[in-house]
């Protein structure tokens, strides 16, 4: 594990740039695990990863299906999960999460901590937090997986 690196934005224009640079720093990794409280932002980060990535097709949150697929401009797949409604591990399974996690293609997952065993490759570990000025801070840090 890395020390981590931490970006911040001051308001919601200021995520177009944390998100370019976040791809431009780790152009390599594919699976990425946001870590963070409710409200702190992880949706509305991951829907301008997707803008970054040219996803033209809406985004939003998959709490209730727990996974949305969205395609790129290049005609490839981008998949977001959101596990904060998960009651049983067996449906990290019953969804085939192993194979969108092997399938080279971006992986955007919210709440990760409920599902951190089945994250057995490399990802970064994304945390958000919002300080008393209302900034989101975030702590990139990359998983190794040996």
């Amino acid at each position: 594990m890395f020390k981590p690196i931490k970006f911040i934005a001051k308001n919601e224009e200021e995520l177009t740039q944390v998100a370019k640079d976040l791809l431009r720093s780790y152009p390599d990794y594919r699976i990425f695990a946001f870590y963070g409280d409710m409200g702190t932002g992880k949706t509305t980060f991951i829907k301008e990863l997707c803008r970054q990535l040219g996803v033209k097709n809406l985004t939003s949150s998959p709490s209730f299906a727990i996974i949305n697929e969205y395609w790129s401009e290049n005609d490839e797949p981008i998949y977001h999960f959101d596990f904060y409604r998960i009651n049983d591990k067996v449906e990290v399974f019953d969804i085939g999460f192993s194979d969108y996690l092997f399938s080279g293609n971006y992986c955007f997952i919210e709440w990760s901590e409920k599902i951190e065993e089945f994250l057995t490759s490399d990802h970064l570990h994304i945390s958000i937090e919002v300080d008393d000025n209302f900034y989101r801070i975030f702590a990139i840090k990359e998983m190794k997986i040996e």
